[in-house]
């Protein structure tokens, strides 16, 4: 997409607070998009997440930030929604149990119906397909199959005005997403990964997320400046 290709039209952007959101609507900043940011305050465990948003939403200069709360630990089913320990150390070859049961699903259709109110046809969503533990719904195939489910699901596509879910690093690894937020000249310090923060606002560094982020920038051969409490 060329700079100012798109600079009339308005996008919704989910944003986490992690890395590859920012970078995601970093991205659809540069290709000229007014950007509207959705976060879901879902009561997850890393809360610091939220406030990392904030920043975000604040300095790529945002329209509109909401905040929608949706407590998900009334389902459970995740470390990352319940009483259960975040694992520590080397991944296995399943899906691990910091996974929220369709939350990528649930996430999105929130986005598509805001999308869908502001007359936005642009949704634009962090997920990647290479450092993203083995979640179903960070795959393509799901992206792909909720673009269309989203011209089946709403009045603007039955009237043939469909959605586009952007997924610009949907094929690349945090290295490469570590590149893309130097070269978009945004502050990854503002940015949160860790799934257990600890009691002294440290990242813990041992999850699976921290260590995929520490790994990226070690191979992208750039400072990640978050702390961790195993420095």
């Amino acid at each position: 997409m060329e700079n100012g290709k798109f600079a009339s039209r308005q996008a919704v952007v989910l944003l986490s607070g992690g890395l590859d959101s920012m970078v995601a609507a970093g991205l659809a900043r540069e290709a000229g998009f007014q950007l509207n940011a959705l976060t879901i305050d879902y009561n997850q465990r890393h809360r610091r997440e939220i406030e990392s948003a904030k920043q975000i939403a604040e300095t790529l200069g945002v329209a509109r930030h909401v905040i929608l709360p949706l407590d998900l630990r009334q389902f459970g089913g995740s470390a990352l929604t319940a009483d259960i320990a975040v694992p520590k150390g080397d991944a296995s070859d399943s899906i691990p149990v910091t996974y929220v049961p369709a939350r990528n699903l649930v996430f999105l259709s929130l986005t598509l119906a805001w999308a869908e109110a502001l007359g936005s046809r642009d949704i634009f969503i962090g997920v990647n397909a290479l450092d993203y533990s083995g979640y179903p719904d960070c795959r393509p195939e799901f992206i792909s199959g909720f673009e269309q489910l989203a011209t089946l699901a709403t009045k603007a596509g039955v009237e043939g005005k469909g959605f586009t879910i952007h997924a610009p690093l949907q094929y690349k690894g945090k290295a490469d997403i570590a590149r893309e937020a130097a070269r978009l000249n945004l502050d990854t310090g503002m940015s949160w990964s860790c799934y257990d923060p600890q009691s002294d606002g440290l990242a813990c560094g041992t999850c699976d997320s921290c260590r995929l982020r520490k790994a990226g920038f070690e191979q992208a051969g750039l400072i990640d400046p978050t702390r961790y409490s195993d420095a």
